[in-house]
């Protein structure tokens, strides 16, 4: 591997970064500035821009004819949004979220992880399944726009307050926020091509599949704006913002980069064995988690914040293994799947169960339920369910 390789391989990721940045804000600032809701551009510019370098990657690596790149960085990124960013985040400040959209969306992810892993047990993702995909987030965006109309006036005002300030009306704001949005959207573009090609040749130089390198390297490094943004949410108390940027992108990576990549390879994406076996389950299994975290008791604290990371670190292990073409990686991806997720999900589930319980107690004294901030910040977590 040539140093210069190694060096734009770097240079790309700070690209891809930084364009996401400068696409998600250009972007943002102008939607305002023509008028759009700051919830509707939350939900949909900026939870799509922060998955921007994801689509940026799968394009080019489609082209490039290698789907293990393409894949892999859509799988991998989804995997490390909801462990490792959702983690991180409930980690710094224990998330609480109140939006009927995210409680919405949640399933939605569900459904669409569960999609691609049916489609992928074909061996292959083709045009047509790329072309259902891409309808699928044409009508995920509309169904945002109409619900979003009526979220509650507390969640309108946490995203007026988090997209919605500073933003001039004018045609000098217009055209500067353009400017800004096309720089990123340039740097996306020639960030992610450097990265396909760093990554190509960083797996032969040390000899490990393309696949891992996907999962990794590339799914991390694409997956920085999404944490990012939870985690400066979070802080700032825009929790809403920090859960529905993560499920936002998690949809976003299946249905419109993974599409797109199937309509613009030259042929299908070939679905590795090991991506089957292993990766594509965690996924599906990592989407399940989200169901009696977010969609029950519409909070993540510490300890399952903890829990996710755990997870992330024990599915790095796994990989790590494949890398160094250890014989015991197949069992460590089966005691992974067949052991650890189904102990996690009966844990999520007593705790999906104490949550329901205090909510029917709370609900039988006739008094709102309050979930308690286990970890301090800002923002406060009352939390009136709604009927």
């Amino acid at each position: 591997m040539e140093p210069i390789t190694l060096v734009l391989f770097v240079v790309g990721l700070g690209a891809l970064v930084g364009g996401a940045e400068a696409l998600v804000r250009g972007a943002s600032r102008l939607a305002t500035a023509l008028g759009v809701s700051p919830l509707v551009v939350g939900l949909t510019v900026v939870a799509f821009g922060t998955s921007s370098p994801e689509l940026a990657v799968g394009i080019s690596s489609a082209f490039a004819g290698q789907p293990d790149i393409a894949l892999g960085n859509v799988v991998g990124s989804n995997i490390a949004n909801v462990l490792l960013v959702l983690g991180l985040a409930a980690l710094v400040v224990p998330v609480v979220t109140g939006m009927r959209v995210v409680r919405r969306e949640v399933p939605l992810m569900v459904a669409a992880s569960a999609l691609l892993w049916l489609m992928a047990l074909g061996g292959q993702i083709d045009r047509l399944e790329g072309l259902m995909l891409v309808a699928g987030i044409v009508a995920y965006a509309a169904f945002l726009v109409r619900s979003s109309r009526r979220e509650a006036a507390a969640v309108r005002a946490e995203f007026a307050a988090e997209f919605g300030v500073g933003a001039g009306r004018g045609m000098r704001a217009v055209a500067a926020n353009l400017v800004l949005a096309a720089v990123g959207l340039a740097m996306l573009l020639v960030g992610s091509s450097w990265i396909v090609e760093g990554a190509v040749a960083l797996a032969r130089t040390l000899g490990i599949p393309e696949i891992v390198v996907g999962l990794t390297i590339v799914a991390v490094g694409t997956s920085l704006p999404e944490m990012a943004t939870s985690i400066l949410a979070g802080l700032r108390g825009h929790r809403d913002i920090a859960v529905g940027n993560v499920v936002g992108s998690c949809i976003f990576n299946i249905l419109m980069v993974l599409g797109t990549a199937a309509i613009v390879a030259p042929t299908p994406l070939v679905v590795s064995p090991s991506l089957l076996a292993v990766d594509l389950p965690l996924m599906v299994a990592a989407a399940l988690a989200c169901l009696p975290i977010l969609y029950t008791g519409r909070l993540v604290d510490r300890r399952e914040g903890a829990l996710l990371l755990g997870f992330y670190a024990a599915y790095l292990g796994y990989l790590i293994l494949v890398a160094l073409g250890d014989p015991a990686a197949d069992s460590f991806g089966r005691v992974l799947i067949l052991g650890a997720v189904p102990v996690a999900g009966v844990v999520l589930a007593a705790l999906a169960l104490r949550e329901w319980a205090a909510s029917r107690g709370a609900d039988a004294n006739g008094s709102p339920r309050v979930l308690a901030d286990t970890g301090g910040g800002t923002g406060g977590s009352l939390d009136t369910r709604e009927r």
